[in-house]
């Protein structure tokens, strides 16, 4: 019994006091026209706007928090923080579906909420008007008696006692029925007009993924260049001065010296040498120190200037990619130049690099004999593991008798 009260009372604060709200929401759609409206009068409008919107969202949270609450569910809490600069709070606004969900919801909290809000109203006007109908009868004017049961006139004790009793336990009978119902049914009604669609689900699930990505991204390239950098100025550096004391020593032994100590002196050094020999091809392959060096634009000139196939370089506006994405594409280029010049017999080879929503474009292609066969060599499934490891795609084109066409593409969104 005690639930069923608690749920009454739940059910009925939650309607009552989305009625005054309800009220307030016919002033704040027009207020958001006019701040629409006020970007063309002397651009205050593009500073206030976002800023009303980003209160919208404040205000449609604090509602759908307590839908959420009322019906016991768990949802997920919406940020209205701006972004810096007013471009940026423009293209958040008109990105963001969820801004136009808010306006949708004011508009209709208007016309449910409003009739929600009286019909509570109405369910706790019964038992509350039936007690004052009990107890304060005598109050009112003779010619004006009051009523209950909406239109019985209370002209005595015994009718207000009477009928005042019956109408306290009709409406508490209706309050306790349709409050709990008629709550759950308009935070049904809120949580759904604020809660995206799948659709809309999934593509906010898609743009948190390809951020993060970018972010992966960024930090494993950042991780790439430091260990790069740890190679090449730390463990080199010291395998260098090794090589050079032992060259020293070996330097140092008697010219007839061919005992145990001069033959261990040597192996030590050539191994030291092998070693550093080693080390520069893992560097080169992990990131190639002419990213760091030149950027793309050098690193890639500079494969097609040394290429054994003259090569014909045509890049577009790339912009600032993710160092294992740059790192991606340059050993791709390199890879697909190498095996034109082992086994296509091209007289040239075009290499095309453009960047389009979000992904960057590598194109090479040969004028060689075509024939491309994966399952011989170990080129283009190196070139398939590189893109797949970034979420990339790679099409191959090669008949015989040619061109061979390789398109990569590969995500690089920041």
């Amino acid at each position: 019994m005690r639930e069923r009260w608690d749920q009454v009372w739940r059910g009925s604060r939650y309607l009552l006091i989305g009625l005054p709200t309800a009220l307030a929401a016919i002033l704040v759609v027009p207020f958001l026209a006019v701040g629409a409206l006020s970007t063309g009068l002397g651009g205050v409008g593009l500073v206030v706007f976002p800023r009303m919107v980003a209160g919208l969202r404040l205000w449609a949270e604090w509602h759908r928090r307590r839908a959420a609450e009322l019906l016991g569910v768990t949802i997920t809490p919406r940020s209205a923080t701006l972004a810096k600069g007013v471009g940026a709070q423009w293209r958040q606004l008109l990105d963001d579906r969820g801004n136009r969900r808010d306006l949708r919801w004011a508009l209709q909290h208007i016309v449910i909420g409003l009739a929600s809000g009286l019909g509570a109203l109405l369910c706790v006007g019964l038992p509350v008007g039936g007690l004052i109908a009990a107890t304060l009868w005598w109050i009112f004017p003779a010619d004006e008696p009051m009523t209950v049961l909406l239109a019985v006139p209370v002209t005595g004790w015994d009718s207000a006692l009477g009928l005042g009793a019956v109408q306290i336990v009709l409406g508490g009978a209706l309050t306790a029925w349709a409050m709990p119902r008629l709550a759950r049914w308009e935070a049904r009604v809120s949580l759904a007009a604020l809660e995206p669609s799948a659709e809309e689900q999934l593509a906010e699930r898609v743009g948190e993924l390809t951020e993060s990505r970018a972010g992966v991204l960024d930090a494993h390239g950042a991780e790439l260049r430091r260990i790069e950098r740890d190679l090449h100025d730390g463990t080199q550096a010291r395998l260098v001065a090794i090589a050079m004391r032992l060259g020293v020593a070996r330097e140092a032994l008697p010219p007839d010296e061919s005992g145990t100590l001069a033959r261990l002196l040597q192996e030590a050094h050539e191994g030291t040498e092998e070693a550093m020999t080693e080390l520069r091809d893992v560097i080169r392959t992990m990131y190639p120190p002419i990213l760091s060096d030149r950027g793309l634009e050098g690193a890639l000139a500079s494969l097609a200037a040394g290429s054994a196939v003259p090569a014909e370089l045509d890049l577009g506006e790339l912009g600032r990619l993710p160092a294992a994405v740059e790192a991606a594409a340059y050993f791709i280029v390199a890879e697909t130049l190498t095996n034109a010049a082992k086994h296509s017999g091209a007289t040239r080879v075009a290499v095309r690099m453009s960047r389009h929503d979000g992904r960057l474009i590598v194109e090479v292609t040969d004028d060689g004999i075509g024939g491309a066969d994966e399952s011989r060599g170990t080129g283009l499934v190196g070139i398939r593991r590189r893109a797949a490891a970034l979420d990339g795609t790679v099409l191959v084109s090669s008949p015989p008798g040619g061109p061979t066409a390789i398109t990569v593409e590969l995500p690089c969104a920041s």
